[in-house]
């Protein structure tokens, strides 16, 4: 078999697997939304593209390089959101007697034909197609289109690099911290300035043979790289050897008074420290929120009421959002324990619930410089608070009822965990958006003061009364009990 036709069976094979796993009738609603998601993205960045065409009817076909920069380094980080790295994907076939560096080098291949750096096109086609119908030589088009889209394959293998060090360590995040602070640092200085510069020296230099050749230089480095690394890695993860290590272990004895409660307490308190996929999540967090409260605090960058109240919003959810959407998951690969005893599972909701409420106190502190410079006043933050512990994690553990899918705990390299029913997806946008929606609804009726104040009551209704709408999630919960059960021993 050479590597064309393994490249195909490869394909075959993901298809097929997505096909025959457990969630599958559950995911084809996710992917409708998906599919519609792409096609309104695909229709902005076609008006986006034509609205930059028609700008370059002066002859300055080298504007779209002057923004490139900022493109690049979107769809750097909203990759995270939705890719994963080709070595997630091959644990099935390391057993096969087939060279590793085929199976990793069709899937690098399928990475860089990928929808994420072809839909992109929809943004590059409709300006090179304008400034072709606006004098630029034909074969110059398509050398500029070849140029831009090498450009966007690059950035994926530069994120395939980054998302691979990440996953095995957290720390490897000062990597990319480092690099985009290079090239955006100086805008905290002045950034009138440093936009000038950046765009001209890209528009100036951007459209040469010079960058051509090291952008294919830089890409081929970067796909030997991530060939070397990936296979190293999924190589070490799966023949790794458990290491038996004497260290003290935290009891969190202050947590004993509040009785079993306090022992889940101790398994949420522990699960966050030690399980890789938890405790990244957490990191992440903190570190998105630390960014965001500096650029909110010293800049003007998120200025209008709305960006103002979902980024508040967004840094009090967040933690709810990434964990709690996944809520059953990690208990999955031990639901059988859970059931030995009546109202088990109540209690543990009941612990999480108060540990995710104990939670907001870290974005609350985080957002401090924001409440001092002004930018959010001391109500909003309460308001947003009192949503979340309430109504939004209402919303959110209702997903417990019809999760069931296990989540692995400390596979990162090989092991898959993005899994998505019908709902959650729905649920996603609705503790983003709808708040927001009735913070600006509220706001613009009664003023902020009455607004926000009628929030916190909303938020407070609703966690006061947490005991109600937990022991309702619970009892439809143990309706489902044994198709949940065959859902989590399904996907051990």
């Amino acid at each position: 078999m050479n590597k064309l036709q393994l490249f195909f069976a490869l394909r075959r094979n993901i298809k097929l697997g997505e096909r025959r796993h457990p969630m599958f009738e559950q995911n084809k609603i996710a992917k409708v939304f998906i599919y519609i998601g792409m096609g309104f993205t695909l229709l902005y960045l076609i008006f986006i593209g034509t609205m930059l065409g028609w700008s370059t009817r002066g002859g300055d076909f080298t504007l779209l390089f002057g923004v490139m920069p900022f493109l690049l380094t979107f769809d750097f980080f909203m990759r995270f959101s939705m890719q994963q790295t080709p070595a997630m994907l091959i644990k099935p076939y390391i057993t096969l007697p087939i060279k590793k560096g085929n199976i990793i080098d069709c899937f690098l291949v399928t990475n860089i034909l990928s929808t994420g750096n072809l839909i992109w096109m929809g943004l590059f086609v409709p300006y090179v197609f304008i400034c072709v119908c606006g004098g630029l030589p034909f074969w110059s088009g398509i050398a500029m289109l070849a140029l831009l889209w090498l450009m966007i394959t690059t950035n994926s293998q530069w994120y395939l690099l980054v998302r691979t060090l990440v996953n095995h360590k957290i720390w490897w995040w000062f990597l990319p911290g480092i690099f985009y602070l290079a090239i955006y640092g100086y805008a905290i200085i002045d950034v009138e300035k440093w936009a000038k510069l950046l765009i001209r020296n890209c528009e100036d230099y951007g459209f040469t043979w010079l960058t051509a050749a090291g952008c294919l230089l830089l890409c081929a480095v970067l796909y030997v790289v991530n060939r070397c690394l990936q296979l190293h890695f999924v190589h070490e993860e799966i023949s790794r050897h458990e290491k038996t290590q004497l260290k003290h272990v935290s009891q969190f004895t202050f947590l004993n008074r509040f009785g079993q409660i306090g022992e889940y307490l101790k398994l949420e308190v522990k699960s966050t420290l030690r399980n890789k996929t938890v405790k990244q999540r957490f990191i992440q967090g903190i570190f998105i929120i630390t960014m965001l409260s500096l650029m909110l605090s010293f800049t003007d960058i998120y200025d209008g009421r709305f960006s103002t109240n979902i980024w508040c919003l967004y840094c009090f959810v967040f933690f709810g959002a990434v964990n709690l959407v996944k809520i059953m998951g990690p208990e999955g690969n031990y639901i059988d324990l859970l059931m030995v005893h009546k109202e088990n599972i109540l209690t543990l909701l009941k612990a999480k619930y108060y540990f995710y409420c104990a939670v907001l106190i870290l974005p609350a502190l985080l957002l401090i410089p924001t409440v001092v410079s002004g930018r959010y006043s001391i109500l909003m933050v309460l308001a947003y608070v009192f949503i979340t512990s309430g109504p939004e994690y209402c919303i959110l553990f209702q997903l417990a009822v019809y999760n069931k899918q296990s989540l692995p705990l400390n596979e990162k390299i090989t092991g898959k965990g993005n899994f998505e029913n019908s709902l959650q997806l729905v649920i996603e946008l609705i503790v983003f958006f709808v708040p927001v929606a009735l913070a600006l609804a509220f706001t613009a009726l009664f003023g902020d003061t009455l607004g926000y104040s009628l929030l916190i009551a909303i938020g407070l209704l609703f966690t006061l009364t947490h005991n109600i709408w937990l022991k309702n999630i619970y009892r439809r919960m143990m309706t489902r009990r044994y198709l949940n059960l065959e859902g989590f021993h399904a996907t051990r």
